[in-house]
């Protein structure tokens, strides 16, 4: 297997609230709209879908069951945004709530020598938000890895 991940798909309860929150609050780029009942955004390397939390689950072979306090339960995996100065950590978070999100961790120093905070988006997966004077950014945007 190549070490690369190509798609990331989310299982969301409201497509049309999760579009909106994607790409009208946060800007992420799409061409479609989720009347199709799916929604690849064109983010740089890794792509992201949203698909119906009950469809993906059926697709995956598994139960559909969506806790009460889905927007609220730790899913055992975050999502990382890594900017290139320390002040772009506070600015994406107040995108993200003004978009809709929730702050589940306001920016501080962080215990490994940077800078991050934590929202959520409208089902509950987190994004970390971080800056570290050490890392390296290609022209894309990806962090180098050395």
């Amino acid at each position: 297997m190549e070490p690369r991940i190509s798609v990331i798909t989310l299982g969301v309860a409201d497509l049309h609230r999760s579009f909106r929150f994607y790409k009208d609050g946060l800007g992420f780029p799409t061409k479609m709209t989720p009347d199709g009942g799916i929604v690849l955004f064109a983010t740089t390397g890794t792509r992201m879908f949203l698909y119906s939390y009950a469809e993906l689950a059926k697709d995956a072979g598994m139960s559909p069951a969506l806790p009460q306090d889905a927007s609220r339960r730790f899913t055992g995996i975050t999502f990382g945004h890594c900017v290139r100065r320390r002040e772009l950590v506070d600015a994406v978070l107040k995108q993200a709530e003004d978009a809709g999100g929730r702050i589940v961790k306001p920016a501080k120093e962080a215990s490994w020598g940077g800078y991050s905070g934590y929202f959520a988006d409208p089902d509950g997966y987190l994004w970390e938000v971080a800056y570290s004077v050490h890392w390296k950014f290609n022209a894309d945007g990806s962090v180098v890895v050395e």
